[in-house]
C-alpha cells in the first residue's frame, strides 16, 4: 500500500525551464478562462456548462484532433463527454485514457477542482501532438458531471464512458484521471490524512499524489516509478481500498467498477486546499509554477505507457 519504487524529489526545484514557464502561463490561460471567465459550471448553471464545453472542444480542434462528443440526458438537459483520440500505429486495440472533469460543484467557480486538472488534459494533449505518434492509442476526456448531484450515479460522465467502453469490449490498459492539481504548500502540518495514513506520509503539502486501488497498483507503480525518475518534484503514492475516504472520490472509480487499470493524480483536495468546493476556489489560488513541473513530469508517464 505504502512503498513506492525510487524516491521522492527532496530539497529545493531547480529553476523552471523556458517550456515550462511557457507551459504555466497556458495552465493558467485555461484555469482563468474555465474558473474566471465562464465560473460555475455545472446542471443548474448550464449555459456555463455549455460554454465550458465548446472551449474545450475548440482546444483540442485546434489542435488538430477530431472529436467524439458522448451526449445523454441528465435531469431534462443535454450534457456531454468529449474525446480526442491518436490512434496507436503498433497496438492501436490497447488504449490509455488521460481524463478530467470540466463541471464544478455547486457554489464554486472550480479552479482547483477541477480547472487544474482540465488545463493539464488540454496541455498534455498539445504535447502529444508534438512528438512521435503513440504505439497504443491515446485518448483525452474531458468528463460531464462529476460532482453532486451526480457523483456515483448512473449519470456521473465517466460513469456513463467507462461503461459504454466494456459493451464495445474496449481494451483500456490505463486510465489516469487528473483531478484538483494545483494547489501547494510548504510549511508544517499544511497536509491532512484520513486515518491512519498520517503516520506514513509527510505532513507538508508540497507533492503531487498518485492514488489507486489495491487493484490497479501495479499501475501506480509503475507511474510514479517513471515520474521519480524524471521529474524533480516531490511524490507521493498510495494503493488503497476504494472505500477509504478519497482514494475513490473521481473518476477514476468508475473505471474500476468495470474492471479497468486506473489512478487519480491529486494534490489531494480537502486534505490540502483550505478553498475545496468553496467559492473561494478562484485562479489566483493556484500555483501554476509547480503546476507547470507536474505537467511536465506527466508527459513523462504518458510517453512511457502509450510507447
Amino acid at each position: 500500500m505504502f512503498k513506492m519504487p525510487g524516491n521522492s524529489h527532496k530539497g529545493p526545484l531547480p529553476p523552471l525551464t523556458t517550456d515550462e514557464s511557457a507551459l504555466a502561463d497556458r495552465l493558467e490561460g485555461h484555469v482563468e478562462m474555465l474558473a474566471g471567465s465562464i465560473g460555475e459550471r455545472n446542471i443548474v448553471c448550464y449555459a456555463a456548462l455549455q460554454q465550458a464545453a465548446a472551449y474545450i472542444a475548440s482546444r483540442f480542434e485546434e489542435l488538430g484532433y477530431l472529436l467524439r462528443e458522448e451526449s445523454y440526458p441528465a435531469r431534462g438537459r443535454e450534457v456531454t463527454n468529449i474525446e480526442a483520440q491518436l490512434k496507436g500505429t503498433l497496438e492501436p486495440e490497447e488504449i490509455v485514457i488521460i481524463g478530467a472533469h470540466y463541471d464544478s460543484v455547486s457554489g464554486s467557480p472550480g479552479a482547483d477542482d477541477n480547472a487544474s486538472g482540465v488545463a493539464a488534459m488540454l496541455e498534455l494533449a498539445r504535447f502529444f501532438t508534438n512528438v512521435k505518434p503513440p504505439a497504443r492509442t491515446l485518448r483525452f476526456v474531458a468528463f460531464v458531471n462529476e460532482e453532486p448531484p451526480f457523483f456515483r450515479t448512473r449519470k456521473m460522465g465517466s460513469r456513463i464512458y467507462a461503461s459504454r467502453a466494456r459493451e464495445r469490449g474496449e481494451r483500456i490498459v490505463a486510465m489516469l484521471s487528473l483531478e484538483t492539481i494545483g494547489y501547494y504548500a510548504d510549511t508544517p502540518e499544511s497536509q491532512l490524512y484520513p486515518p491512519p495514513f498520517s503516520s506514513f506520509y509527510p505532513d507538508v503539502g508540497n507533492f503531487i499524489g498518485f492514488v489507486s486501488n489495491l487493484g490497479s497498483r501495479a499501475l501506480l507503480r509503475r507511474c510514479i516509478a517513471t515520474f521519480r525518475k524524471t521529474t524533480r518534484f516531490p511524490s507521493e503514492g498510495l494503493a488503497a481500498p476504494a472505500f477509504i475516504p478519497g482514494v475513490g472520490w473521481s473518476d477514476q472509480w468508475s473505471f474500476w467498477r468495470e474492471g479497468y487499470p486506473a489512478l487519480m493524480l491529486t494534490d489531494t483536495a480537502p486534505y490540502r486546499y483550505p478553498h475545496y468546493h468553496q467559492a473561494s476556489d478562484l485562479p489566483d489560488k493556484l500555483d501554476y509554477g509547480r503546476m507547470a513541473r507536474v505537467v511536465a513530469g506527466l508527459q513523462k508517464v504518458v510517453e512511457e505507457l502509450v510507447k
